[in-house]
């Protein structure tokens, strides 16, 4: 049996990538992070994209929200990822029109494979199609498409694709009924 030995962990980033991450953050805790929630929206929007995100002009990125690769964000049209949340894109996180991660969701593209004594990282890409909502609290994992208009509840959490137009709730999430909008 192999024994779990970290010191022989290697980070599969380069200096550059790390130096980008380190800049960024710095840039964000200087010149965002303390704006009032979502004032300052097309002021951040132009940091995010100096960084490399593919953000629309209409996207909402409150001030508390963190993000660990800009490069690896797009954002569509009326997306928003209100305050606190956690955008952990080491992969690509994708945000589609109209879709919105409420305040202190996790979005995780990597983890690290455990049955490696080496415990190399793993990354996989996440999807929120147009229409969707993440509510407050709940994480989704990596890899995970969250269909067209369906709705992620306060604190489920998410390890596998959620079906268009339905509701999930709990840990780990399950079906709780179909997703109608009604007339206005």
């Amino acid at each position: 049996m192999n024994e779990i030995d970290l010191s022989k962990y290697v980070n599969p980033f380069g200096a550059n990538h790390q130096a980008i991450r380190f800049i960024w953050s710095i840039v964000w805790a200087l010149f965002a992070s303390w704006l009032p929630r979502s004032l300052g929206s097309k002021w951040k929007r132009f940091l995010l994209r100096i960084f490399g995100a593919k953000i629309d002009a209409t996207a909402v990125i409150y001030s508390s929200a963190r993000i660990y690769y800009p490069a690896n964000l797009i954002m569509e049209h009326y997306s928003c990822l209100a305050s606190e949340v956690n955008c952990y894109n080491v992969a690509l996180v994708k945000i589609g029109a109209n879709s919105t991660i409420s305040q202190g969701a996790y979005l995780c593209t990597a983890s690290h494979d455990i049955n490696n004594p080496l415990h190399p990282l793993v990354t996989a890409p996440i999807v929120i199609e147009d229409q969707a909502w993440v509510a407050s609290g709940a994480f989704v994992g990596m890899g995970v498409t969250i269909r067209q208009g369906a709705v992620v509840g306060a604190c489920a959490a998410v390890f596998r694709d959620v079906e268009p137009w339905t509701v999930v709730g709990g840990n780990p999430a399950k079906f709780i009924k179909r997703r109608v909008i009604q007339d206005a």
